[in-house]
């Protein structure tokens, strides 16, 4: 334990307050940062609070990330801490004791002997407190909420659960940051040790398939590394666009793949993008990912956000007023994760002000979110920028001209307005040249209608949602 740091601080009621405060840092970096750069070096930190919250002592795995973390973000939790907690927080670093004993002198060697890309995975353990499957017991179905925009991939990873090896082999379920894939995931590997006890499971992220690859090949060992995968029941293995350009990690994850389909073992895997959309992945590859079932995952719709705050509330043991969380909902619309933090903030803001949850306090705990979105998005930005992406002039967008070159763009921009706006239907026809609200009614239910089946579609939206959210 860190000198200065009480010791009745794991127990002292400050310290639950201080973890929050933490966790809605770590919350607001996954949002802001590329999800492999959150992956690395800020997901697998840990804090300690002091009861006051004038320090935070933040633990790294070994001196190399320890610098790594000083150097590249530091400043910016520091000043996130700040702004949340409203007075300066002193922000130390440390090693974690356990991991710098046992990986001394391991790291250094290891990065030497490869490309730096592929460096930083090496030596990464299974997140503490995971068994060696890396299944985390509490990402099950049941936990799961279910609603339209996951229905049809749930379906399909529980047809998987229950009869293993048979159909949608592989299962490849993709969709933007913090929709439920990995859950999903966790959930099949749950069903299936919970059904037969004695499967060989196996849940990673590519990135520790790409370590372990570099391992196997600096070490000499590709005959354990192709024991411990080929000899799999189930591999769940998540955001597989890590692959690209990465040759050898191509070829052998091929070669673990015919492995397992020829023995009846399920393969299950998700990514950002369809099948056909990555990029710098080989063809052939490719081409096994897209043989089985594919399945997109959307953004949660109102009525599923609502009931995961409300669900998510009730695990954090705290009661969520539904006008508080519909309110919550309409702000926060991209994904899981954002409502999570969003959460999470609230519930901080609570304990720690002493009151009770309400939409007042929601709007003062998420007004740094709530600021940056009405700043961000707009009806004018999102016509500019659909305009902008389908070569269309803005003037069309009000216009009266019909022609499907001009009348679908104008559907979508109106869909996205409904979307990522708190405009009214009436308010956004008259922002489009004056149209009826029964005319953005029908191109909110047509866009939403088509996105559900066509992968284009639902490709174009996902890039004009990431461009407009900055």
């Amino acid at each position: 334990m860190p000198a200065g740091l009480p010791s009745n601080h794991t127990t002292s009621p400050g310290h639950d307050i201080g973890q929050s405060l933490w966790q809605s840092c770590v919350d607001q970096l996954a949002q802001e940062l590329p999800e492999q750069q959150f992956n690395t070096w800020i997901k697998p930190l840990s804090a300690q609070v002091l009861d006051d919250f004038s320090k935070v002592t933040i633990f790294v795995a070994n001196r190399f990330k320890l610098d790594w973390v000083r150097a590249q973000y530091s400043g910016r939790i520091s000043a996130m801490l700040e702004r949340m907690y409203g007075q300066p927080v002193l922000v130390e670093l440390a090693i974690t004791p356990r991991e710098s004993i046992v990986r001394s002198g391991s790291s250094s060697q290891a990065a030497e002997m490869v490309s730096a890309e592929e460096a930083v995975a090496i030596g990464e353990a299974a997140p503490s407190g995971l068994p060696k499957n890396r299944i985390n017991s509490m990402l099950t179905f049941d936990s799961l909420v279910e609603g339209t925009a996951n229905r049809m991939a749930r379906a399909a990873a529980m047809h998987v659960a229950t009869i293993p090896g048979h159909l949608y082999n592989p299962l490849f379920i993709y969709g933007g940051v913090g929709l439920g894939k990995t859950h999903l995931m966790h959930a099949v590997g749950n069903r299936l040790l919970a059904d037969k006890p004695g499967s060989k499971v196996l849940y990673i992220h590519a990135e520790q398939f790409v370590s372990d690859v570099v391992k196997a090949y600096q070490r000499k060992t590709f005959d354990e590394f192709k024991e411990r995968y080929h000899s799999l029941d189930l591999l769940l293995i998540d955001d597989v666009q890590f692959f690209a350009n990465k040759d050898r990690t191509q070829e052998e994850f091929f070669n673990a793949f015919e492995a397992l389909l020829a023995k009846k073992s399920h393969i299950v895997m998700t990514s950002d993008t369809y099948p056909k959309g990555l990029t710098d992945i080989h063809e052939r590859l490719v081409s096994r990912f897209d043989s089985g079932l594919t399945v997109a995952i959307e953004p949660p719709e109102l009525e599923m956000r609502v009931a995961i705050l409300i669900n998510k509330a009730r695990v954090e043991s705290a009661e969520m007023p539904e006008e508080v969380a519909f309110f919550v909902a309409k702000n926060v619309r991209s994904n899981v994760r954002e409502l999570e933090g969003a959460l999470r903030k609230i519930l901080a803001y609570s304990r720690f002000n002493q009151k009770e949850i309400s939409i007042q306090l929601a709007r003062e705990a998420l007004r740094d979110l709530l600021s940056i979105q009405n700043r961000q998005i707009s009806v004018e930005n999102i016509q500019k920028t659909v305009a902008d992406y389908y070569k269309i002039k803005v003037a069309d967008m009000y216009s009266k001209k019909r022609p499907a070159s001009i009348a679908r763009p104008r559907q979508i921009a109106m869909y996205l307005a409904k979307e990522l706006t708190q405009k009214s239907l009436p308010e956004i026809g008259e922002l489009f040249g004056g149209r009826d609200h029964t005319t953005v009614l029908h191109a909110v239910r047509k866009i939403g209608g088509e996105r559900q089946q066509m992968t284009e579609l639902n490709q174009q939206l996902h890039v004009l949602e990431q461009t407009l959210k900055g």
